[in-house]
């Protein structure tokens, strides 16, 4: 009996035929839709060399459009990340704690940010800064978006790092427990540590989502942003709208895909060191027994003397 066979019952010969068949309708169908998109954007104009070719032979494209707003987006998003990182792990720790007064207040906030639309709080943040603070209108739509991914997110990390404690096994409390660990101790230096790495893959998820959501603010905000860059670049290019959304999804892609590898790195780094950084047994037991020299028992009370060799 197969693996596959204990999930679900093997296909037989009609099986096979109908799933090759439904594949190939399914292409053919795929094919037609893509055929007819294409079409529907050569009728338009927009497939001329003229929309596509500025991304390759006018190089102010970048230095003026592209890449200042990239340069933007990765500011918000790394802004972003290096205060929601810490300050989410704070409330997940938080909302374990023994402590009444602080497990509520955290449990709060974490419940009030996580069900608030991130765009609104954007438009909150960047109304906050209006009313009552003094920052210019060129830094502002920079707070708006910074502040609220932070706490959308800071909510989101804080349930993550509450999941990935809560996963570990009982034992590893118990043993902090059992040599007189306090509950800072343990959490620190035992229960966090160890969790890292099952909290890695939705942290990384996360991450990539900050990116993605800083587009958000240049919808709402006019933050000059990535997205935001098509506008300008359509408008000075000759209205090459779909060549833009093109390439900048091509720079999110790969902006994402390489933060999503560097963590994947980081990840197995991480399980390797934990991999090696166990005890170091030099040689087997069993070797080291038959090693040592032999010696022989010694004598009980009444037994006979050992024979010396001189008779």
């Amino acid at each position: 009996m197969s693996n596959l066979s204990v999930l679900y019952d093997a296909p037989g010969p009609k099986a096979k035929a109908r799933n090759v068949l439904y594949t190939v309708l399914f292409l053919i169908g795929f094919a037609a839709l893509v055929w007819w998109v294409l079409a529907a954007m050569a009728d338009k104009g927009q497939l001329d060399a003229n929309k596509w070719s500025p991304f390759v032979t006018d190089s102010r494209v970048w230095t003026t459009f592209l890449l200042p707003a990239l340069g933007n987006t990765l500011k918000a998003a790394a802004l972003s990340i290096i205060i929601a990182l810490p300050l989410g792990a704070a409330l997940g720790i938080g909302r374990m704690s023994d402590h009444r007064w602080v497990r509520v207040p955290s449990a709060a906030i974490i419940e009030f940010f996580r069900a608030i639309p991130v765009l609104l709080l954007m438009l909150f943040a960047s109304a906050v800064y209006v009313e009552f603070t003094n920052i210019s209108s060129d830094m502002r739509p920079l707070y708006a978006v910074v502040t609220g991914l932070v706490l959308y997110n800071a909510s989101v990390i804080a349930e993550v790092v509450r999941a990935g404690i809560l996963s570990l096994p009982r034992g590893q409390k118990d043993a902090a427990q059992a040599i007189g660990m306090r509950k800072g101790q343990m959490m620190t230096q035992v229960l966090l540590p160890q969790s890292v790495t099952l909290m890695l893959p939705a942290l990384v998820s996360q991450l990539v989502v900050v990116v993605k959501d800083t587009a958000l603010g240049g919808v709402m905000l006019n933050f000059d942003e990535l997205l935001r860059s098509v506008r300008t670049i359509s408008a000075n290019y000759g209205a090459n709208t779909i060549a833009a959304f093109t390439v900048v999804a091509l720079i999110f892609i790969v902006l994402n895909f390489l933060l999503t590898s560097a963590a994947t790195w980081l990840e197995r780094t991480i399980r390797r060191g934990k991999r090696t950084a166990g005890a170091v047994v030099t040689a087997d037991p069993h070797d080291q027994m038959e090693a040592q020299p032999a010696t022989a028992p010694a004598a009980e009370a009444g037994d006979p003397p050992a024979p010396t060799g001189k008779d």
